[in-house]
């Protein structure tokens, strides 16, 4: 697949998470959120440090995931990428996309080996569907 039909796979998922979800609306994981919630798409923010971010119930991490969800936004520094990486896998999660900087070889080659739908070329979610500061 090229990136146009990986960005369209991940999007087509009925339910979506955030692995990073941050309270500090400065943050990328905020934005990242936001964005899912602008466009009105079901998301789940993983953080475990905050029951709620946005408003949303938060879950401490990817293996508390409802089934729903397949696609997940990673925000995370590379090392915590590669953890969210193999838990994703344990989970059933079909869709990665690791927003640049979150991206490790570790990460990549892990999903590549799953047979994960892999966005990890610097394609930006914010950029790709049009997030605006609210």
């Amino acid at each position: 697949m090229n990136i146009s039909e990986r960005i369209a796979q991940f999007l087509s998922a009925e339910g979506f998470a955030v692995a990073g979800a941050s309270t500090n609306r400065d943050k990328y994981g905020n934005k990242v959120l936001r964005c899912y919630m602008q466009h009105g798409r079901h998301v789940v923010p993983v953080n475990p440090h905050a029951s709620t971010v946005e408003g949303l119930a938060s879950v401490a991490s990817v293996s508390d995931l409802p089934g729903n969800i397949k696609s997940l936004s990673v925000i995370t520094p590379p090392k915590i990428t590669e953890q969210v990486v193999v838990a994703a896998i344990a989970k059933g999660i079909a869709n990665i996309w690791m927003q640049p900087g979150a991206q490790s070889d570790e990460a990549i080659r892990r999903c590549e080996e799953a047979g994960i739908n892999l966005i990890a070329d610097g394609s930006c979610l914010l950029v790709v569907l049009g997030y605006h500061e609210d």
